[in-house]
């Protein structure tokens, strides 16, 4: 199973996202750079993949309710992919 880790901090507009997960995702040069899209792509990969998703509240933070949008499609996608795993890691506040 492939290990990608996905920063939050990298998440900072959608046309950087999109193009950060691309690369991270290793998504097919036709990506339609857009949530539908990146559903399609996720729930059609059978490769298997663990997604450890960084600081979630920072992309929330950042993107505001597409944010919110985003987390809950990479939810969406491990709850409908088997091959896809999803961890969300908070970084450890003092």
């Amino acid at each position: 199973m492939e290990i990608i880790r996905l920063e939050g901090r990298e998440m900072t507009g959608r046309k950087a996202t999109h193009a950060y997960l691309k690369k991270k995702l290793h998504l097919p040069e036709y990506y339609g750079n857009n949530l539908d899209a990146l559903w399609d792509c996720l729930t059609t990969d059978f490769s298997g993949k663990m997604i450890i998703l960084n600081d979630p509240q920072t992309v929330k933070s950042q993107l505001g309710d597409y944010g919110y949008s985003l987390v809950s499609l990479f939810k969406e996608v491990a709850a409908t992919n088997s091959a896809i795993r999803l961890i969300l890691a908070y970084p450890l506040r003092s």
